[in-house]
């Protein structure tokens, strides 16, 4: 479970951002629904991209307690957090481009 708590950390932090984001931001809001699954989408590729640049959690713990630090903790909430609003907020713009004019 050490690699997987870091994921789900993830992907509820990018519900979190892609909610966050549609209440801010009302012309791209895609619904409760929407927004969560954007969100969690974009969680997930945006805590995995900041892992394969080094920035976001491991899944080590530096501790040697077999947990996760706090530094993997938070990177995993601010690159779930910042990658679900980022997605929701381009899922919104695509929708809005596509909607018919009226």
């Amino acid at each position: 479970m050490g690699n997987l708590l870091p994921l789900i950390i993830q992907l509820l932090s990018g519900a979190v951002g892609g909610n966050l984001a549609g209440s801010l931001i009302k012309k791209l809001n895609l619904g409760a629904l929407g927004n969560s699954i954007a969100g969690i989408v974009g969680g997930g590729l945006g805590g995995q991209l900041l892992g394969l640049l080094g920035v976001g959690a491991t899944g080590v713990a530096t501790s040697g307690g077999g947990g996760m630090d706090i530094g993997s903790i938070i990177g995993s909430i601010a690159g779930g957090g910042v990658g679900g609003g980022v997605l929701m907020a381009i899922v919104g713009l695509i929708k809005n481009a596509l909607a018919p004019k009226k």
